[in-house]
């Protein structure tokens, strides 16, 4: 079964020019952590994705992939 596409941690981190290593030291969790958010293979919950958004200073709604 495919990845769906649930978070764009990976893409934001990109236009920011910011690593997955960078946000792990920030958010105080390992870069596996980070990795698997990443690459959607598993999701922060709804704590830690307000925390990565206030790290990467962005609404929490630019980290989540619209569903409309």
């Amino acid at each position: 079964m495919a990845n769906i596409q649930i978070n764009r941690i990976k893409e934001v981190l990109k236009e920011q020019g910011r690593t997955q290593t960078w946000l792990a030291e920030k958010i105080d969790k390992s870069y596996v952590v980070v990795t698997n958010y990443c690459n959607n293979n598993s999701q922060p919950s709804i704590e830690i994705l307000r925390k990565i958004a206030k790290v990467l200073d962005v609404d929490v709604r630019e980290l989540l992939i619209p569903t409309k």
